[in-house]
Formats: C-alpha cells, structure tokens, sequence
C-alpha cells in the first residue's frame, strides 16, 4: 500500500494521469489513513476525485513568509536574512495575495519592468528573482505545494559586472582630511585589507594576533575560516586602537562609548565626509574595490589579489582589478629584452 508516515502524519502516493501524487491523509491513526487511501483509489476509478494542489489556497505571502521562517532565518547570516526580509516585503506588497498557482511569468516579467521604471538596478532585480525562484524550488520539493517553478521560465536582467569606481591617492587624501580621526582609521583600514563594512565592525580582538600580524575571519557566507596578514599600514592602525582600547567591549573600533559601531553611525558621518572632500558617486564598499584595484596596479598577480580579498573565482577579480597603462609597462618590456636575449644565446652558441 503506497502510505508513509511524515512525522505523526500518514501520507498516500497516487498514481494520476500518468504523474505521481502525494496527499496527506490528516490522519495520525493508520486504519484510518487506510480508509481514506482506499475511498479516494475508488474514487479515482470512477473519475470523482480530482488532485487539488495545495498552492491552489496558499499564497505568496505564505510561501515567503515560510521561507523567511524555516529557511532564511536559520541558515544565513543575520545581515543577509535582513535584505531577504526586505525584498519579500517588496515581492509580497505586489504578489501578497495571489495565490501559487496565479503565479504566471508574464507577471514576474511586469515586476521587472516596473522595477527597471522605478529606477532599480538590475542586481537589485536579480535579487528579488533569486529569492522568490528559491522559495518555490522548495515549495516543489519539499513542501509539495506546487507542481513547477514559475520563476525559472523569466530571464534575469543583464548585470553590468565592471565596476569602474575606485579612490585615487588624491581624493583618499580629500577624504581623510575631511573625516574624523575614528572615520580615518576606518577607512584606512578598509583600504589596506579589503574587509567588508560588516567585518570591520565586526573585528574583535580574539581575531587579531599583532605579534604574527594577521587577522582571522570566519566567513559568513561559507562558514570557512581565513587567517590573513596584515601590511604595515594595517598594522598601525591596529596598535592605535589597541592603545585606547575599551575594557568594555572586544571590538576593535567601537564607538566612544565604549559598543560596537553601529553601520549607520558610520554611514551618517562617511557620506557628508565624502560630500566635503568632493569624493563623487563612491559607496563606502568601494574602498573593497580600491584594496584590488592598487594590488593590481602594484603587479600582484591575480591569484593573489583573490586569496587576499577572499574572492571565490578569478573572474570576480577582473570586475575590480583595473589597469593603469603604466601597471602594463613592465609586461609589454619583455618583448624589448627578448631580441638581446636571442641575440646572445646565437653568439654563445657560436663560440
């Protein structure tokens, strides 16, 4: 007989024009799961019961607001769990209502486009695609809700991955000196070693060996764990803020209180900073973009510059490591030593 516990549930397994079927039965008692198994095969013979999916009563907002519970909330890490809060609010105030099976792709592709009008990036809109298409790959596979994916039949919008924007020394010299000495070191410090905004206001002192200069991170994302070093540079602001370090709190730059700073503290003060040193269209996670782009133009290789910013491929990389000509000079002056160099093997082999 095709019944199988879930839990203190007894579920059936039907055969329906040629598909399986899985229904729960509601029932914790096994006969009665076999009466209501057997009143529906008979059922299916004389062509009275019809499958009814459940996505034809749940909604939008039931099936985000389950993901946000049982999925979200778990197993990401508590910044990314907020923007996933944040984007299934903007899907449910268009879709709320609307049941699973009312989902069609010609809506998602009017989401889009009111999206695009509204003036959204088209990261932003990817990223409300990619968390509505995960929450239904559940509801089909483990939750049964639905038969198929609606969000899989829409393209995503095309992403324009170069990202142009990094400090120059000049305008880092703006900056700094229309910034606070806590902002100072902040931002001297992002720029020295690539750390996100959340990892720097994270850092405490447990992660910081000042005698082998690193730092280790526990990476959100994949729960790996990087121990990295540090530059000079790095290391000096480290020491300062060792200097005044609060017995109150591990944190690295805590506030004058004393308590982890707060991002839009930071935030509040950074952006007028930039407005008076006339920094222009730069985000404060442009100071990540800055860290590769100078290791390039330096002459790290690749490799390196990824290890260092702890990017999963090389082709991430390339979005933000951008040459100046001179950084190519040293490559392109090869070929000028290669002649003598032809030269010179002929006249030892003739001898």
């Amino acid at each position: 007989m095709a019944l199988y516990r879930r839990g203190p549930v007894w579920w059936m397994r039907l055969s329906y024009q040629g598909r399986q079927i899985r229904r729960s039965t509601d029932a914790t008692d096994k006969k009665l799961a076999e009466r209501i198994y057997h009143k529906v095969r008979v059922q299916l013979a004389e062509g009275h019961w019809f499958p009814r999916d459940a996505g034809a009563e749940k909604t939008v907002r039931d099936l985000l607001e389950r993901y946000l519970r049982e999925h979200s909330a778990p197993n990401k890490a508590p910044t990314t769990h907020r923007c996933d809060q944040s984007r299934a609010q903007r899907l449910i105030r268009t879709f709320g209502d609307l049941t699973l099976q009312e989902m069609r792709p010609s809506l998602l592709a009017a989401y889009k486009a009111t999206r695009r009008a509204e003036g959204a990036a088209a990261k932003t809109i990817n990223h409300d695609l990619s968390l509505l298409g995960h929450a239904f790959q559940l509801a089909v596979k483990e939750w049964e809700w639905v038969a198929e994916n609606p969000v899989h039949k829409v393209s995503k919008e095309k992403v324009r991955n170069l990202i142009e924007r990094w400090l120059t020394v000049e305008e880092e010299q703006r900056l700094l000196a229309a910034s606070p000495g806590w902002l100072q070191e902040i931002i001297v410090f992002a720029i020295n070693t690539g750390f996100r905004q959340s990892e720097i206001l994270n850092l405490q002192w447990g992660q910081v060996d000042l005698f082998r200069r690193t730092i280790t991170l526990l990476e959100q994302k994949n729960g790996g764990r990087d121990t990295l070093p540090v530059n000079a540079t790095t290391l000096e602001v480290l020491k300062a803020r060792a200097k005044v370090r609060s017995r109150t709190t591990d944190y690295v730059f805590s506030n004058g209180a004393g308590n982890r700073r707060d991002a839009r503290d930071l935030l509040r003060v950074f952006y007028p900073a930039m407005q008076q040193a006339d920094v222009r269209r730069f985000r404060f996670h442009d100071l990540r973009h800055t860290f590769a782009t100078r290791l390039v133009q330096a002459g790290a290789d690749i490799y390196t510059v990824q290890k260092l910013g702890r990017w999963k491929t090389i082709s991430m990389v390339q979005r933000y490591a951008h040459h100046h000509a001179e950084s190519l000079r040293a490559g392109i002056e090869i070929l000028d030593r290669v002649p003598a160099e032809i030269s010179t093997k002929l006249a030892q082999s003739a001898h």
